[in-house]
């Protein structure tokens, strides 16, 4: 019986390295939930997919501050040289990465230079008494009024904010509306008027006389008697004590005070009681 050769060993462990047993070994992720035994050999990462900004800075002047107060210099006498070279090298950092933002940081390193330029080159002379001007004193004014602008800026942002803190709070409270009564059915009024015709007979006298009556003027009447009164009964706008000429009277006049929309004849609620009130005066 022959025994296989050490590459034959060789070649069988190389594939079982290359190609494990979901069994027997542990996978080191998924893909669309399929195992996967080995990291892929094309996987390609962007150089600046792990890229981490410590600092963001809103502008070159943002930015030389930053480096003034991060090394406590003294904004009033600047180490140019110091301030000008950290400068320079992240700007050099940024248009490796970012060309069109570092364009605008170009701008302040010029000047910068040129500070720093004129600063090496003998003062110029000026009239009697008067100090040399500071090739720095333009860019300071610049660096504490944005100094003063950031801080006022960082105040307000502060300040709680709708939308942002707080939200405005939205109540719908719905409105009461005019109580609307019942309307009165004719048999309620038919029956209210009965008994008033009893109440009318019992007092009743047996003297016969004429007497024109006039609608308009018992309109009148019942008017004034609902003046300055929310509900007045039923009842109380007729005299049965004049008798049933003045109470039929008074009916009509009452039924065309309403027809012209001049009185209401309501009821709270059914069998209730029945009352009269002028139409333009508010519920209660």
């Amino acid at each position: 019986m022959s025994t296989p050769d050490t590459a034959e060993l060789l070649a069988d462990a190389g594939s079982a390295t290359l190609l494990p047993d979901t069994v027997d070994h542990v996978a080191v992720a998924r893909l669309y939930g399929e195992p996967l035994f080995a990291l892929p050999q094309d996987l390609y990462i962007p150089p600046d997919a792990l890229e981490v900004f410590l600092e963001a800075f809103e502008g070159p002047l943002d930015l030389l501050l930053y480096l003034i107060r991060k090394q406590n210099f003294n904004i009033l006498d600047i180490p140019m040289a110091a301030v000008t070279r950290q400068y320079l090298s992240y700007v050099d950092e940024i248009r490796s990465r970012n060309l069109e933002l570092a364009a605008e940081y170009l701008l302040m390193a010029a000047m910068l230079i040129e500070i720093k330029s004129r600063m090496l080159l003998p003062p110029r002379k000026t009239a009697e008494g008067q100090e040399p001007e500071d090739p720095r004193a333009e860019l300071v004014r610049r660096l504490l009024e944005y100094e003063r602008i950031k801080l006022a800026a960082a105040r307000l942002a502060e300040v709680p904010q709708f939308g942002r803190d707080f939200l405005k709070a939205q109540v719908y409270v719905e409105l009461a509306l005019t109580p609307r009564f019942p309307d009165v059915a004719l048999a309620d009024l038919q029956g209210a008027w009965a008994d008033i015709l009893k109440r009318a007979r019992l007092v009743q006298h047996h003297k016969i006389s004429r007497e024109e009556l006039s609608v308009r003027e018992h309109m009148s009447i019942v008017l004034k008697k609902l003046q300055g009164r929310r509900f007045a009964p039923f009842e109380d706008l007729f005299d049965p004590a004049r008798g049933v000429p003045v109470l039929v009277v008074t009916l009509i006049a009452l039924l065309e005070l309403a027809k012209e929309t001049l009185v209401e004849v309501t009821q709270a609620e059914a069998y209730a009681p029945i009352y009269v009130r002028l139409a333009f005066m508010p519920a209660a």
